[in-house]
C-alpha cells in the first residue's frame, strides 16, 4: 500500500545544497585554523546542525568567534540564493504523490530562513506551504525522533503510515526511532551509513515513485 504521508528531508533530498554549504564550511574552517576539505565536511557534518559544527570544529582546533554561527549562515544563505538547484528527479516524485493524492511535507534540522532561500529558489516553498517543519522552530533536532513525530502529529498521520526520505545517518536513525520506514537516498552518502539504521537505500530519485508504489 502507498504511504499516507511522505516526509522529506530538505538538504540533499529536495535541494542539492550539501556540496555548496560544505564547500563554504571547508573554506571557512580552513581559514580559521582547521584545514579541511569539502568531502570531509560532508562526512562529518551532513545531517547535523550548524551549532553542532561549531562545537565539533572548535574541539578539533578551529579558532571560531562566538558569533560564528550567524555569520556562516549569512554566507551560506547568500550563496544558496544564487546557486542551489533542485535534486534531479524530485519534481516527478512530487507530481506522482500529488497525482496519487498522497500528502507530503519537509522536515529539516536547518532553520526556516534557510529553507525559505533553498525551497524558494527551486519553486518548492509555495508548493509545500503549511507543511514545512524546522528543528529551530520545534526545538527538537534529528537524530531525536521528536521532529518527525511532531510533523506526523500535526498532519494527523500515525507514524507507521509515514515513510521518510533521508540522506543522512542521523535522519535514518531518527526515522527508525520514530517507528517510520525510511528510504535512504544514497547518491552521495555511503549506503552502509543508511542501512545500519534500517533505511532501504536507493541512488536514483527517479525510482522513488515505484518504491513508494505510486506507479502502476
Amino acid at each position: 500500500m502507498s504511504p499516507k504521508l511522505v516526509i522529506f528531508d530538505c538538504d540533499g533530498v529536495l535541494v542539492d545544497s550539501e556540496p555548496i554549504t560544505n564547500r563554504i564550511l571547508a573554506e571557512d574552517l580552513t581559514a580559521h585554523g582547521l584545514p579541511i576539505d569539502t568531502q570531509t565536511c560532508i562526512d562529518l557534518f551532513v545531517g547535523g546542525t550548524i551549532q553542532g559544527v561549531f562545537h565539533e570544529a572548535k574541539r578539533r582546533g578551529a579558532a571560531l568567534p562566538e558569533d560564528w554561527v550567524p555569520h556562516i549562515y549569512k554566507r551560506m544563505f547568500d550563496t544558496l540564493a544564487t546557486e542551489v538547484e533542485p535534486i534531479p528527479g524530485i519534481d516527478r516524485v512530487l507530481e506522482s504523490l500529488e497525482n496519487a493524492a498522497v500528502p507530503y511535507c519537509v522536515v529539516s534540522n536547518g532553520p526556516m530562513e534557510k529553507m525559505r532561500v533553498t525551497l524558494g529558489r527551486t519553486g518548492l516553498w509555495d508548493r509545500m506551504a503549511g507543511r514545512i517543519f524546522s528543528a529551530h522552530e520545534v526545538g527538537i533536532a534529528k537524530p531525536d525522533p521528536g521532529l518527525f513525530l511532531h510533523a506526523a502529529r500535526t498532519l494527523e498521520t500515525a507514524p507507521t503510515d509515514c515513510i521518510v526520505i533521508e540522506d543522512s545517518a542521523s535522519g535514518a536513525r531518527a526515522a527508525a526511532a520514530a517507528g517510520m520506514p525510511c528510504f535512504g537516498y544514497a547518491r552521495d552518502t555511503p549506503e552502509d551509513r543508511l542501512t545500519q539504521h534500517g533505511a532501504i537505500p536507493f541512488t536514483d530519485m527517479g525510482t522513488l515513485p515505484r518504491l513508494l508504489k505510486l506507479d502502476g
